[in-house]
């Protein structure tokens, strides 16, 4: 028999904030712990049922700049980018690919990143940001081969086929689009 579910209460209505939705939840078996996550462009914020809406307010506030900060750690930046390409380049492509620079864009929102073979340029979106390392592994990687092989023929191939995960990370970013199509419904009303 199935455990009963976790009686909880969400908070009306949910609040918006730079980095989206907060919505609260509150739990009669929640004594005193406070967490929070991200669900798609959300955030949730789970806090014991008892609490005030004054303490609530300090809460949400106190777990956004925690998750925030948290995010921002996990960000590398170009130098960071820079340096995660040569190692990928020698560990899977005994470092043929060398890039004149990579770096971050906010440009590219229908990439995941680009390559100028002739420059030697690789540029990887901002969107990237903040998903797992082994995708942008392979995002990196993908562009690291384009300055060994332009186009995207069988050699190409098989240069990704020395990353484990490229099928995996390519089906991440497949998904990440296809939940991009998905309509989305205002739940604020709905109960």
């Amino acid at each position: 028999m199935p455990a009963d579910p976790q009686p909880s209460v969400t908070s009306p209505p949910p609040r918006t904030t730079a980095s989206g939705p907060v919505e609260v939840r509150r739990s009669t078996r929640r004594r005193k712990s406070v967490s929070a996550y991200r669900e798609g462009d959300r955030t949730i914020v789970l806090i014991p049922a008892r609490m005030s809406e004054a303490e609530e307010r300090r809460w949400v506030a106190v777990m956004l700049d925690k998750l925030e900060a948290k995010e921002n750690r996990n960000v590398l930046g170009d130098r960071e980018l820079s340096e995660r390409a040569l190692r990928l380049s020698e560990q899977f492509f005994g470092g043929r690919a060398r890039p004149a620079s990579v770096r971050w864009v906010t440009n590219q929102n229908t990439r995941w990143g680009s390559c100028t073979p002739s420059e030697g340029s690789i540029r990887l979106s901002h969107r990237l940001q903040g998903m797992p390392e082994y995708v942008v592994d392979y995002v990196l990687l993908h562009e690291l081969a384009h300055l060994l092989v332009p186009g995207h023929g069988p050699a190409f191939w098989r240069l990704l086929e020395a990353y484990p995960r490229t099928e995996r990370a390519r089906g991440y970013l497949e998904g990440v689009v296809a939940a991009g199509r998905l309509p989305h419904h205002d739940v604020a009303g709905e109960e």
